[in-house]
């Protein structure tokens, strides 16, 4: 019996998807849950798998057309199966329709008459061998059918796909193949290290950091924008898709959202003693550093449960908010100054420091490594970005609608500030200051709110027993 894919609900408030690439061509076989295509929405590119196994008889949508959710994508169906042919789709407005794509197929018995699959090659280094067993070569032609995710992973890498062992059908290497090749070492002696390039020092003998991203683009081919008048020595770059929808998305926000903005300053010292005392058990526990997010982070969930109006949806147009009972907390991860991504931790109302700064690192490995799934990008409640490490002073985030507020964790600094003891004596001290920016909606709840709200966080940050919160 054919079976025919359609276009998935990738999240809860995704209606559309753009189509990247496709995996299969019309005439090759599929095994189930194995990489039919490649899909973008405004929130995530993801892989999609089929959901039976089979031969690919039709095509529907061609790369690059956006459709609506539960439009037909293609069809799949049994060697020699005969098969009514489906609609096309209709493509987003503006876009041509390009014709379905089949092809006839032939029972399994005459294998002579089914196209060959198409081959991605990764061209190894002559001076790389393969390691013992691992299966390399033009060979089989399964093996060299690969994910857009395993070719972005192997290619961030630097790795060779002719030395990485596949378990998948026919040898196809799969991600997860490529990820614990990687966890190995063995992609290690592939690369080659880079030359010391010693940084000019800044003024006061300190060398500056060095970019981890160029300054300017590469390529420069694209045509200019529409009546603008370029200046000598101009770049101009087509904009990639992720910078694409955080342009709409920060836009929309702005126009939807009535953004104030409030601030507060925190006395870390409370903090930072204990991260003291447990940063170099919990490096080597966990492999990384205990930082102030997961501290704040657990502040902000309390602040939360105590204003929970902070935690909600507003929806003027039709006269209702939605106030949620679970948090979830979004992580702006900062996508090596290329985009930047806000992901998900579920359920932060039922964990610690200590979860929350599991998840949290867990999420923002997923994004770096383009590994995030739907689910993983939708859901939120309440958003934190953290420019601090990049070493902002204040910062006036927009808010990641629907979500009333946003909260921005500035740089922690060392400040001689006035303390005053149990007895009401004051003292100068220096300790670890820092500032905690909230932009939120004026239209959800008013600045009484939002100032108790900030005043609950410096309250926790620089009261709590956070060493019971490690143990």
């Amino acid at each position: 019996m054919a079976t025919t894919v359609t276009m998935p609900q990738l999240g809860e408030t995704v209606t559309e998807g753009t189509i990247l690439s496709w995996a299969k061509q019309p005439g090759e076989a599929i095994s189930e849950d194995e990489v039919l295509l490649e899909i973008s929405t405004d929130k995530v590119d993801t892989e999609v798998p089929s959901p039976v196994a089979g031969i690919v008889h039709e095509i529907l949508v061609a790369e690059g057309e956006t459709v609506p959710v539960g439009t037909p994508l293609a069809v799949i169906g049994e060697p020699g199966e005969e098969i009514a042919a489906q609609p096309a789709a209709e493509a987003a407005p503006g876009q041509p329709v390009e014709p379905v794509v089949s092809v006839q197929l032939e029972p399994a018995a005459q294998p002579a008459s089914v196209p060959e699959p198409v081959i991605v090659a990764a061209a190894a280094p002559a001076s790389v061998s393969a390691p013992a067993g691992a299966q390399t070569g033009p060979g089989n032609g399964m093996r060299q059918v690969l994910s857009p995710v395993v070719r972005r992973l192997a290619a961030a890498s630097g790795v060779d796909l002719a030395t990485v062992p596949g378990t998948g059908a026919g040898g196809r290497i799969t991600r997860k193949d490529l990820e614990a090749f990687l966890a190995s070492g063995a992609a290690v002696a592939q690369a080659p290290a880079p030359p010391a390039v010693a940084a000019a020092p800044a003024p006061g003998g300190v060398a500056p950091p060095a970019p981890s991203a160029p300054l300017i683009p590469e390529g420069g081919t694209a045509a200019p924008p529409e009546g603008v008048a370029l200046l000598s020595g101009d770049h101009v770059i087509d904009l990639d898709r992720l910078r694409v929808r955080i342009a709409d998305n920060m836009l929309r926000a702005k126009q939807s959202a009535a953004h104030v903005w409030a601030s507060i300053e925190v006395d870390y010292e409370n903090v930072e003693r204990v991260r003291q005392a447990h940063r170099e058990e919990w490096k080597k526990t966990e492999g990384f550093s205990l930082t102030y997010l997961p501290f704040i982070a657990r502040a902000t969930v309390d602040a939360l449960a105590a204003f929970p109006v902070v935690n909600s949806s507003i929806y003027p147009e039709q006269g209702k908010a939605v106030f949620h009972t679970s948090i979830n907390l979004g992580i702006a991860v900062d996508l090596d100054q290329k985009g930047l991504l806000v992901a998900t931790v579920r359920g932060a109302d039922g964990l610690r420091v200590v979860g929350l700064a599991r998840a949290i690192r867990s999420v923002a490995e997923k994004a770096r490594d383009k590994a995030l799934q739907p689910d993983d990008v939708t859901g939120s409640t309440f958003s934190i970005t953290n420019p601090g490490p990049f070493g902002s002073f204040l910062t006036a985030p927009i808010i990641n609608v629907p979500n009333t507020a946003i909260l921005s964790t500035d740089t922690v600094s060392k400040r001689p500030v006035v303390v005053t003891d149990a007895y009401g004596n004051d003292s100068i001290s220096i300790r670890h200051i820092g500032y905690l920016g909230f932009s939120w909606d004026h239209r959800a709840f008013d600045g009484s709110t939002a100032v108790l709200f900030l005043q609950r966080l410096k309250q926790s940050l620089e009261t709590w027993d956070w060493e019971q919160e490690l143990a």
